[in-house]
């Protein structure tokens, strides 16, 4: 794992290559110089995906580190904490089976302008199990062929979160409808659906990224359901390859703050029978192109 300590006392410890890094060095709570923060924001665009330990934030705290990102996306979906409205609820308590996130997707692709990011703290953990998958969509996309990525760049593709979110989904399952309640709500505000490019430049660094993701794409621009899936299917099975991921071991206090421009997460479901509760921050985006 390579390592770089700057004049801020910052050190950044790479994860894999390219992707994923520790920030050490810094205490959120206590907040941030200008010359600091600026230093993790490079951090954030250039590896996708950054993680701080031991960070012991209050809920204001915790709003306050977000803040000086951008605008706090409300989310529509899940509880709020209590007292605090901007603030989602990311919780399974030992009696439930379903948990939030546990299959391979990206935050909010079904608005017009997507969310920038997620700050996902962890309160509570279990003491093994409960992990966290990121892929590197960046690194995807270099890894095609070059008859792929010209293909590719003429498309675009529709995204939704009706499916996801909406009457549908509630009522697909006695389980699952269950399971989720009070958890998961409000399904009459499913009624997103955006289109994007299938590989857009990210806002900041300009790099090329695959922008699909196999929770809330429907399919492509003007191919049907049945047209797009096969397509879809390969690119999903290539940027999941080992080489483009990383796997991140929760602790009390850990935080995960994932660029939702480039890489996808997958909430692992391995822990039966305990609790894990995280409070996440989701920051406003701008349109890609």
């Amino acid at each position: 794992m390579a390592a770089a300590r700057d004049g801020n006392g910052i050190e950044i410890r790479l994860l894999a290559e390219g992707f994923g890094a520790e920030i050490h060095g810094v205490d959120l709570a206590a907040g941030l110089s200008d010359a600091a923060f600026a230093q993790v924001r490079k951090a954030f665009a250039d590896y996708g995906v950054i993680f701080f330990r031991d960070q012991k934030l209050s809920p204001d705290q915790h709003l306050a580190f977000a803040e000086r990102w951008g605008e706090i996306n409300v989310n529509r979906f899940f509880r709020a904490v209590d007292g605090h409205p901007r603030i989602a609820e990311v919780c399974k308590e030992p009696d439930q089976r379903s948990n939030i996130g546990g299959a391979w997707h990206t935050d909010h692709s079904y608005d017009d302008a997507p969310a920038m990011g997620s700050i996902l703290l962890a309160r509570e953990v279990p003491d093994a199990g409960g992990d966290t998958l990121y892929a590197n969509l960046a690194l995807a996309y270099e890894s095609l062929s070059d008859g792929l990525k010209q293909t590719l760049e003429g498309l675009e593709a529709v995204h939704s979160s009706r499916h996801v979110f909406g009457e549908a989904s509630q009522t697909a399952s006695e389980h699952s409808s269950t399971d989720l309640a009070g958890r998961i709500g409000n399904p009459n505000a499913a009624t997103q659906d955006a289109t994007h490019r299938v590989v857009i430049r990210h806002p900041e660094t300009g790099r090329k990224i695959l922008y699909v993701n196999p929770g809330f794409t429907v399919r492509f621009a003007g191919w049907s359901t049945a047209e797009s899936k096969p397509l879809l299917r390969y690119l999903y099975e290539h940027a999941t390859q080992p080489e483009h991921t990383l796997r991140f071991q929760w602790k009390a206090g850990s935080i995960a703050f994932w660029d939702n421009r480039s890489t996808w997460h997958y909430a692992l479901n391995d822990y039966h029978g305990h609790r894990r509760l995280m409070h996440r921050i989701t920051i406003e985006g701008v349109p890609l192109s």
